[in-house]
């Protein structure tokens, strides 16, 4: 589906600024999905830089950018209007659903084995060998690869693309709404969740696993990366390729992971939180700030190991540390005391250390 530019300005009614109205373009993806001949959005002004980044044809904004030759649609409220967009390229899919098997839409490789009491929703496409077993949902528009296995109780919502060899485990659901909610009239409104989920060739998901969908683009699993049970992975998160993440992990929404990152049991990350390569969280870290690869980060919040371990050196020593307190004071009180009864009535001309009083008392 293809649309004028100035078509797209009129559904908003927006202010068409720098570009040609029979502009044609192909979708609306966010920024930092590069692909070419879309509409893109700039909800935020620190962003205007990756701009010139992007292979968009025209952006959505809230007043006229100098800064950039790109055709900009001006309209008050950028994120509404994006969502208009974004739906008008990728309108409601019916979830109407066969009340047993599969849709007469669905295309089946002549390999692929698809249990009796599976779902199969319309338009959705199976790869060569792959295995579906039983009471897997598959909501219409799915793509699933060649040699994938789906366990048992597995949900696709619309519009998943699931690469070749892929795994996924028992009970895991992948392509729900994103939690993402606004303030109206003191309720609290959904945000859009008009993206889907992509999971790369050769990954392996765990039982009772959740992967939200994109707000407006796509939620990525990279190539070869191995997710455990029970992990939660928010919307709008870029996971690289070959990542581990171990069980409990819980990554907020529009994380970024490197290549080859460890996350080990219960680690929390904040939202908007980017890992550069091989960077290895231990257990129950909470990450709360962007993190460089190549090394290894412990604690709540999180730092990396050699500060971290610094750290627990001196916990360790705190109740040795509170004795030593306690002592001195008494040796200071002590001191007073002494002073009072000699009539030792003003201070020294010098003041009085904690090192110099305990000299005193000993």
């Amino acid at each position: 589906m293809k649309k004028r530019l100035s078509s797209l300005a009129t559904l908003v009614d927006g202010e068409l600024i720098g570009g040609d109205g029979d502009l044609v373009c192909e979708g609306a993806f966010p920024l930092g999905e590069k692909t070419v001949g879309h509409v893109t959005m700039l909800d935020d002004l620190r962003r205007v830089s990756e701009l010139n980044e992007s292979q968009a044809i025209a952006v959505v904004c809230s007043e006229r950018l100098e800064s950039t030759s790109m055709a900009q649609i001006v309209v008050a409220d950028p994120r509404q209007a994006f969502t208009k967009i974004v739906a008008c390229f990728r309108p409601p899919v019916s979830l109407d659903l066969p009340s047993w098997g599969i849709d007469p839409s669905a295309t089946l490789a002549e390999s692929a084995r698809i249990h009796p009491s599976a779902i199969i929703g319309a338009g959705v496409k199976i790869g060569e060998r792959s295995r579906i077993m039983p009471g897997v949902v598959v909501l219409p528009h799915c793509q699933i690869g060649d040699d994938c296995i789906v366990h048992a109780n597995v949900t696709l919502y619309e519009h998943t693309q699931i690469a070749d060899r892929v795994t996924i485990h028992a009970g895991t659901i992948i392509g729900a709404n994103g939690f993402g909610y606004r303030q109206v009239a003191g309720r609290h409104v959904p945000t859009a969740q008009l993206g889907n989920v992509q999971i790369d060739s050769d990954v392996e998901i765990g039982a009772s696993v959740t992967i939200d969908r994109g707000t407006y683009g796509t939620t990525l699993i990279g190539e070869g990366t191995k997710i455990d049970n029970q992990v939660m992975i928010a919307h709008n998160c870029k996971i690289g390729r070959h990542n581990l993440i171990c069980s409990q992990v819980g990554i907020a929404g529009s994380c970024t992971t490197g290549d080859y990152v460890i996350l080990a049991g219960q680690v929390g990350l904040k939202d908007h939180i980017s890992l550069g390569d091989q960077t290895i969280v231990g257990a129950q870290a909470g990450v709360m700030d962007d993190c460089e690869g190549h090394q290894v980060y412990l604690g709540s919040p999180a730092t990396p190991q050699r500060e971290q371990m610094q750290i627990m050196a001196v916990e360790r020593r705190l109740p040795e540390m509170r004795r030593e307190l306690k002592n001195l004071r008494r040796d200071i009180d002590r001191l007073i005391q002494q002073s009072q009864q000699t009539g030792y009535a003003t201070m020294p001309s010098e003041p009085i250390s904690i090192e110099s009083c305990s000299k005193r008392a000993a």
